[in-house]
């Protein structure tokens, strides 16, 4: 699938290539209104973000006081992942992922995504962000019967990609534990929505500029 590429990168989604927190907020205010619950900030759902669709219709609940009303919680996963499908107006790219994924590509590495979003939703904004050439796998939350940071994701991305010498790059503690227990080289992006300062997370390179990602990655894998 890559062409016979042994040398690859695989990344993270939200909060590591897009900002997606305010088409995720906007979703969860509109489950919110249509159930009769107050509206969240958008610090409170970008707080939820990262452990996949269950966890955060978990946390969106907990904080309504609702989080044992399991017949509840399963309806609202259904109908976020329905609204979740078209999210993507609001969302952005950060800054210098397009001229990063172009170099990458050019080296050539293997480019993949191992994301816990549901890989549907996951497809249909990276193709409304014309960046999905760049990924021929794309590995989603509901992609296996686990998510992050179950080591398994990123290892099915991996395989797919054939690679044997890879770095996960990602935003979040839960990207770098998925790291640590597949045993790759990890690149954290200081500037989504890690819950924790960056000297807590464990990271092989820390970076706020995209630019900076190629020779990080030449690096790792030298």
């Amino acid at each position: 699938m890559n062409g016979g590429l042994s040398r690859a990168v695989v990344f993270d989604l939200d909060g590591t290539l897009i900002d997606s927190a305010p088409d995720i907020h906007a979703a969860a205010n509109t489950l919110m209104a249509r159930h009769g619950f107050a509206p969240f900030t958008p610090a409170e759902t970008r707080s939820f973000i990262g452990s996949g669709v269950p966890h955060f219709i978990t946390c969106c609940l907990r904080a309504r006081d609702r989080a044992g009303d399991a017949a509840l919680r399963a309806q609202l996963i259904g109908e976020f992942i329905d609204l979740y499908e078209t999210a993507v107006t609001l969302t952005t790219v950060y800054p210098g992922v397009a001229g990063a994924l172009e170099a990458l590509a050019s080296a050539p590495y293997a480019l993949g995504l191992c994301t816990n979003k549901p890989a549907g939703p996951a497809r249909a904004v990276l193709a409304h962000l014309r960046l999905d050439a760049h990924f021929p796998v794309v590995i989603g939350g509901d992609s296996l019967s686990v998510r992050k940071p179950d080591p398994a994701p990123l290892q099915a991305a991996v395989a797919g990609l054939g690679a044997r010498d890879v770095v996960y790059v990602g935003d979040s503690e839960v990207d770098a534990e998925t790291a640590a227990r597949a045993g790759l080289p990890f690149a954290l992006y200081t500037e989504g929505y890690r819950k924790g300062p960056v000297d807590a997370i464990p990271h092989d390179r820390a970076f706020a500029d995209f630019g900076e990602l190629p020779g990080i990655v030449a690096e790792l894998l030298s």
